[in-house]
């Protein structure tokens, strides 16, 4: 069966329909990576978000139970050059096509995808729809044209009560924002004893669970259509130790007085170097963000750049002058991508003793 890809510029791609038939629309943006492509649907940053993929072959190890990185993907749709009809790998559990009809997620295969993704890259991130081949397509470019982007990402992907992760080590609030599971087992693995909360959670909440440290999730959207989370920070900067990961790391940003802005484009793949001002080490990173800190915007707060992009010297860090609170726009958890900032984590721990010393919970 066919389907085709609706830009709102006008452009159209037809290909071959797998997946689910629901009709959806959203951000059409791609990702670099050639692996992780399970991690990267159930990646909650890519709520309302339609994904292109710029390796030719998705879905050749198929899918397994370990790899998801939220129970229900929020992602709005899936392009491939090719989805593999027979992966091999000894954890597989069922192909991409039948994870994309369980999970209501649209799917399409054979397009050039090299051709749209120089388009994106040309033009921007546009918004697209994938649809059958009878609609009135120029009903839906009118209709993507008119229909803003959706600003309550964050609102839909948050969990909506507290929960406890126990462990015996340091109590650790983590901001869900749209939290990947890797920075929950990162938290876990060494033993912290984690405390999941609401995106909307206020400061006063916060304190009250008397915590050693404070965890800033990644999210989707744009960081300022979360302006409760920047009241939050702003309340527990100086109190508690912070560590802030993406969409984290943008809210942070804002709190301290800097601004944000949208990039072209974004970065999204598990092979972005980075590097490390006060060493010059350059780690490989995974990266998913469509946001970035404006650098102009940091001269009159108390932040400082930790991190740079070497693609294009945008801000991937920043850490405060005062205050034990810092954060990257990368994901040090990887899931997928290379762990080389995977160590980021023991510095946040190593933070928090030595701001509080040892302590734990029973």
């Amino acid at each position: 069966m066919k389907r085709q890809l609706i830009l709102e510029d006008g452009s159209i791609f037809v290909g071959k329909a797998f997946g689910s038939e629901i009709e959806k629309s959203g951000e059409v943006v791609f990702n670099t990576g050639m692996t992780g492509y399970q991690e990267i649907l159930s990646d909650p940053s890519y709520c309302a978000q339609i994904v292109t993929f710029t390796y030719p072959l998705i879905g050749n190890y198929g899918i397994n139970r370990d790899d998801f990185e939220s129970i229900n993907p929020s992602v709005h749709g899936l392009i491939v050059k090719e989805a593999t009809k027979a992966p091999s790998y000894w954890r597989n559990e069922m192909t991409i096509d039948e994870l994309l009809r369980i999970k209501g997620i649209p799917g399409l295969e054979g397009i050039d995808t090299r051709k749209l993704t120089k388009l994106i890259r040309a033009n921007g991130t546009l918004k697209g729809k994938l649809c059958n081949m009878e609609v009135d397509t120029k009903k839906v470019i009118e209709d993507l044209r008119d229909i803003p982007l959706k600003r309550n990402q964050v609102e839909e992907v948050s969990i909506k009560a507290p929960y406890a992760s126990p462990g015996r080590g340091y109590r650790v609030v983590l901001v869900d924002f749209g939290m990947k599971h890797g920075i929950l087992r990162e938290l876990t693995k060494r033993k912290c004893d984690v405390v999941v909360v609401p995106y909307h959670t206020s400061a006063e909440e916060i304190v009250r669970l008397n915590p050693d440290g404070i965890m800033l999730s990644n999210g989707p959207g744009d960081p300022k259509d979360v302006p409760e989370a920047i009241d939050m920070i702003q309340g527990v900067l100086g109190k508690i130790p912070l560590f802030g990961i993406c969409l984290g790391h943008q809210l942070f940003a804002l709190a301290c007085g800097a601004n944000t802005e949208k990039m072209k484009f974004g970065h999204r793949g598990s092979n972005h170097p980075v590097m490390e001002s006060s060493t010059g080490k350059v780690a490989i990173t995974s990266q998913n963000h469509g946001y970035t800190v404006s650098p102009a915007t940091l001269e009159n707060t108390e932040l400082v750049i930790t991190h740079t992009a070497i693609n294009d010297d945008t801000i991937e860090g920043v850490r405060h002058k005062q205050h034990a609170a810092f954060s990257v726009q990368y994901h040090p958890e990887a899931s997928p991508g290379p762990e080389d900032s995977n160590e980021l984590f023991d510095e946040f721990i190593a933070m928090i003793t030595a701001t509080k010393g040892e302590k734990t919970y029973a």
